[in-house]
């Protein structure tokens, strides 16, 4: 049978927190960023999301309510990204970036931001403008994913493309706006709230997820082996272009959540380890979902993996090897929650099980 190896490696560039509020000149006042942390806290306090634990052995999927907290973290995080893109002039670009970018989705990347944040003692107020960040990076990656120059989709998130509808000159503005404003909106929005050592550290880590050391890798390799032959493909060579195409964002996400939480090295290295084994899962379980669901079912085109001749794990290893590739990753990655609060880890227990069971 055949077996997933996953290499990990820790950043020596951290810079551990010393835990103490830090108070900084703003650079200059911002309404935007009282409106998203009003917005956050508002969301925030109508509720806790964690419920009781019961049981003798204290469960941790069990005892938690994923679908509930999904949804709350999904509308806070809606909420604070429909305040970052105010309709502005010029109206087309701002009209393109706003389509794509509240077109709705599951919202995972900002979701385990948060959730790492909480995880380590932060708090959701303190993680939103990193994880919108993420979010727009994301969203800016699939409209220029969607290119006819590149994967030429129709549909995504259950509605046409950004260049279907705005054509293709005013995609690629878009998607290139996006970037440029993930890293503007990150480091104003938190200025007065995180050191500006970790936010440096921040800045670094998200930069790295989409270069050419990571995305941008990714989706340079994916686009070199279409058409190729799967017999003489190693499965090495599928795992790169997942490692980077997809966990890199992934794992910047749950790392930006540490930085933005006061978290410590060794806290930061678990995470990472973590989203890298769920983001190969999620990526094992989209190749699955692409042979074995319709297109209404999965809101974008079924099968264009394997119209594009695209290397995908039951392409190369067969369906039911890609099945039991996803459950060795679901566990990998529970195993590095080990050693945290119980109730503090619930959310990114049930989050790796979410995406291994998922549909869509």
């Amino acid at each position: 049978m055949a077996t997933t190896v996953v290499h990990f490696s820790s950043s020596s560039l951290f810079i551990q927190s010393r835990r103490r509020r830090y108070n900084s000149i703003p650079l200059f006042n911002n309404l935007q960023k009282r409106t998203v942390l009003s917005l956050s806290c508002a969301i925030n306090s109508q509720g806790g999301d964690m419920i009781t634990p019961t049981g003798k052995n204290n469960d941790r999927n069990s005892a938690f309510d994923f679908e509930s907290y999904m949804i709350r973290k999904a509308e806070s995080v809606s909420a604070a990204l429909n305040v970052s893109v105010p309709l502005q002039e010029p109206l087309t670009i701002q009209e393109a970036v706003r389509y794509s970018l509240l077109a709705g989705g599951k919202r995972v990347r900002p979701l385990l931001c948060i959730a790492a944040c909480e995880l380590v003692g932060g708090y959701e107020a303190t993680a939103m403008s990193a994880a919108c960040a993420v979010e727009m990076i994301h969203t800016s990656s699939l409209i220029h994913d969607d290119l006819p120059c590149m994967d030429n989709a129709d549909l995504r998130r259950g509605k046409p493309t950004s260049h279907k509808v705005f054509g293709e000159d005013m995609a690629v503005l878009a998607g290139d706006a996006l970037l440029a404003l993930a890293f503007e909106h990150m480091t104003v929005v938190s200025s007065e709230l995180v050191a500006p050592e970790r936010m440096i550290r921040a800045v670094i880590e998200l930069a790295k997820s989409m270069g050419t050391t990571g995305l941008v890798a990714g989706q340079v390799i994916d686009l070199r082996s279409e058409r190729l032959n799967p017999d003489n493909v190693e499965l090495e060579r599928l795992e790169f272009i997942h490692l980077h195409k997809t966990a890199a964002l992934l794992e910047a996400a749950a790392v930006l959540g540490v930085i933005m939480g006061g978290g410590t090295e060794e806290e930061i290295g678990k995470l990472r380890k973590y989203a890298r084994c769920i983001g190969l899962l999620f990526q094992v379980v989209d190749d699955i979902l692409d042979v074995t669901k319709s297109t209404d079912e999965l809101g974008k085109t079924a099968g264009k993996d394997v119209m594009a001749g695209k290397l995908t794990y039951p392409r190369l290893i067969g369906l039911e090897k890609s099945r039991e590739v996803a459950e060795k990753l679901r566990r990998e990655a529970e195993e590095q929650l080990l050693g945290f609060d119980s109730n503090k880890a619930a959310p990114l227990v049930a989050l790796a099980s979410y995406i291994a069971f998922r549909n869509n």
